[in-house]
């Protein structure tokens, strides 16, 4: 009988053991998707209706232009819609500032951050695109439902004004996912969509008001207007970076120091 010399024998083992690691990282994968599959198309359909439906209330029909207050109203109607119903699933973020957010804050992790934003801006570009192919009227001449500064703005101006917006779409962000406030989740799609109203209707005759990189994007790959559309990434990235940072620093261990004052010194 012959015996295989040991280096045979430590290369079959080794070649086993690699085919069980590639067999078990298989494994977590498929089942990490199995289990994010359903949030992360969630996250696609909650943003291409949000392209779709709100760029609708845009679109001028026979020559004559909507109030100022159509849009941002109608945008906010249709997050409040989307978080309705979406908002179990997936959380409805429709949009990569708020994704960073929530990832900074602690409650997503990154690899399903990075799906949620490549989501998020695959469903902007299916809503803008199927409403440019149902629409009356050519979208893409006149770039509807693009945004862009002010004429008269500088870019840091633009820029400036983006952030401000995002930085408080991030704030009422983290006040919903503050602790203290799990008990008060009934009216949260009608909080956030007439937040979007209230800071659509200050900010958009200035930027467009977009706090949201893939809003943008949508439009503007389908139009090919990419003026100054570093900004609406720039801007809504660095607001929705700063604001669970300060919101945690400022705010959310004192919520935790005072809930231990109160559990230490008992009822009143």
């Amino acid at each position: 009988m012959t015996v295989p010399p040991a280096t045979q024998i430590v290369e079959v083992v080794g070649s086993i053991s690699n085919e069980k690691i590639k067999s078990t990282k298989l494994k977590v994968i498929m089942k990490w998707w199995y289990k994010n599959f359903k949030i992360i198309v969630s996250e696609f359909v909650s943003t291409f209706l949000l392209l779709f439906l709100g760029c609708m209330t845009c679109v001028p029909l026979d020559g004559q232009t909507h109030s100022s207050m159509y849009s941002p109203i109608g945008f906010g109607l249709v997050v409040l819609f989307n978080i309705t119903t979406f908002g179990h699933i997936s959380g409805a973020h429709m949009n990569p500032s708020v994704t960073l957010s929530a990832i900074l804050w602690g409650s997503l992790s990154i690899p399903l951050g990075i799906m949620y934003v490549i989501a998020q801006c695959g469903g902007a570009i299916v809503g803008y695109g199927l409403l440019v192919s149902v629409s009356p009227i050519d979208l893409l001449q006149d770039s509807i439902c693009t945004t862009v500064p002010h004429p008269n703005h500088v870019m840091y101006q633009a820029l400036i004004i983006e952030i401000v917006l995002s930085t408080a779409l991030g704030l009422i962000n983290c006040a919903v996912w503050d602790p203290v406030n799990k008990e008060k989740q009934d009216a949260i799609p009608l909080k956030f969509g007439f937040t979007i109203v209230a800071l659509s209707l200050a900010g958009g005759p200035l930027t467009g008001a977009s706090m949201n990189p893939a809003r943008s994007l949508g439009p503007a790959l389908w139009t090919g207007n990419w003026n100054t559309h570093w900004v609406y990434w720039v801007g809504p990235i660095l607001g929705g970076a700063f604001a669970p940072i300060f919101y945690k620093f400022m705010w959310l261990e004192d919520n935790k120091n005072e809930r231990r004052s109160q559990i230490s010194n008992g009822p009143l």
